[in-house]
């Protein structure tokens, strides 16, 4: 019977990913941050609960030692984030620095720790949650993109260097999941930003730039990029993600950047200094 090892496990994709593994006859080790509250995995049966904070390094060094005491782990699947939104002038430091830690530095150390881990036994994947927003990115949420465009480049950097060991790195990029991710989000727009925030809305309304999708939906696509065996690196999930990525690629960057400025409404920017 085959492990996965799932971060932010409590809600959400994560909730769904660590249900849909265990009715597929896989032990789940499932972390959150407060397990006591977890009132629903606990009553599964090869679902055990451990706590991890991933911006914590001395938590995520007791927890996969945990971990891997009774167990020899499978899969790593890289979930636990949030969004931060705004403009990045009206964001604060330690909110800028909090986006980071969990969302990029967090699944960096939690990858380094499972390595040796992998290493030892010839083999292992990393599964790590990105976004469609790591492959085109939206207005008033630079933190959060910039973290998600850097996971997807880490992912394909280290991917040659654990080739060498027969370790695996995938990720999934989702488009809009219907959880309580949009709850956990921090907004802090700023006043000249919002009349954009409100065309941003707008177009989120319309399915122009997200369709919202199941999370039992997504977590199928992290059970497809656990278990077929192939030598892929990214897994897009979500019509609107498929949509997207194929847009992006067939108009080239700069034009795609172009038409959603137009569709924000937005004015083109020449980049001309003053003479």
């Amino acid at each position: 019977m085959k492990t996965i090892f799932i971060t932010g496990a409590s809600t959400g994709l994560g909730k769904a990913t660590t249900r849909l593994f265990q009715a597929k006859g896989w032990n789940v080790i499932a972390t959150m941050r407060n397990p006591a509250k977890e009132t629903e995995l606990q009553h599964l049966s090869n679902v055990t609960l451990l706590p991890l904070d991933v911006t914590n390094l001395s938590q995520i060094e007791s927890t996969v030692s945990e971990a891997l005491k009774n167990s020899t782990i499978d899969v790593v699947f890289n979930n636990a984030g949030y969004g931060l939104v705004g403009a990045l002038e009206s964001c604060t430091d330690d909110q800028i620095t909090n986006q980071i830690d969990t969302n990029l530095t967090g699944v960096l150390r939690v990858i380094k720790a499972f390595i040796p881990h992998f290493k030892k036994q010839k083999n292992g994947l990393f599964i790590t949650t990105t976004s469609v927003c790591g492959i085109s990115s939206n207005p008033l949420s630079p933190v959060y993109n910039a973290t998600k465009w850097a996971l997807e480049g880490f992912s394909e950097s280290i991917s040659y260097d654990l080739a060498l060991f027969n370790i695996g790195i995938k990720t999934v990029a989702p488009g809009g999941i219907k959880s309580d991710f949009i709850n956990g989000m921090q907004a802090v727009i700023g006043e000249e930003y919002e009349t954009l925030n409100q065309r941003l809305g707008e177009l989120f309304a319309d399915g122009t730039l997200i369709e919202f999708t199941e999370a039992e939906h997504i977590a199928e696509v992290v059970y497809e990029a656990a278990t077929d065996g192939k030598d892929q690196l990214r897994y897009l999930a979500g019509n609107d993600a498929v949509r997207i990525a194929r847009q992006r690629e067939e108009m080239g960057n700069e034009n795609f950047r172009r038409e959603l400025s137009k569709k924000l409404h937005l004015p083109a920017t020449q980049n001309k200094l003053n003479s």
